[in-house]
């Protein structure tokens, strides 16, 4: 479940770069609260993709961490994640946070195809890209059922994914709604 944990925590930084250039666009809030929302949901799969490359590369390879391109690009994803929910978190509340925060995700948005060409541009200790539009190495990936699994993997991981930011977009939403109601009565 490692490659579908990568695949989404790319995923997450341009849905928040386009949701955030649609805010800037159109000044709707609702743009606004899936940035964050994403960005939120982003954070946790960068994390997981982290911790559990490293579990694997101990077990395999002998070691929890190596600054290889494909490690470290993703590492600069985690904080730029970080960074942009601490730039709103921080911010001024309203408008101007959510700009400071849609170039942190602007940026951010261009780690994700550094990370994916990686193993393409430099030697990685990661294996080259064995599916995709650029796979170099494609009959590297061994049986059908490999394919099958992580297709299937993939997919789900997908899955359960859009079912987490349509949960959290909505709890977003109830929450901009329960401040304006709040805002009212002080």
């Amino acid at each position: 479940f490692h490659v579908p944990l990568g695949w989404l925590g790319m995923l997450s930084i341009m849905i928040v770069a386009v949701a955030s250039l649609m805010h800037l666009a159109t000044g709707k809030s609702k743009w606004d609260d899936l940035a964050y929302s994403t960005a939120e949901l982003g954070v946790l799969f960068a994390t997981l993709i982290l911790v559990t490359g490293s579990i694997w590369a101990r077990g395999d390879l002998g070691w929890w961490w190596t600054w290889d391109a494909k490690l470290t690009t993703t590492l600069v994803l985690w904080f730029i994640y970080v960074g942009y929910l601490m730039v709103r978190a921080y911010a001024p509340k309203g408008s101007q946070g959510a700009r400071y925060g849609s170039v942190v995700a602007l940026i951010g948005a261009v780690d994700a195809p550094i990370i994916y060409m990686a193993t393409v541009w430099w030697r990685t200790a990661h294996p080259e890209l064995n599916i995709g539009p650029v796979a170099t190495d494609a009959d590297s990936i061994g049986s059908s059922k490999i394919v099958i699994t992580l297709l299937v993997s993939t997919l789900m991981f997908t899955i359960l994914y859009v079912y987490m930011l349509v949960e959290r977009y909505s709890m977003r939403r109830t929450e901009a709604e329960l401040d304006e109601v709040h805002q009212m009565f002080v």
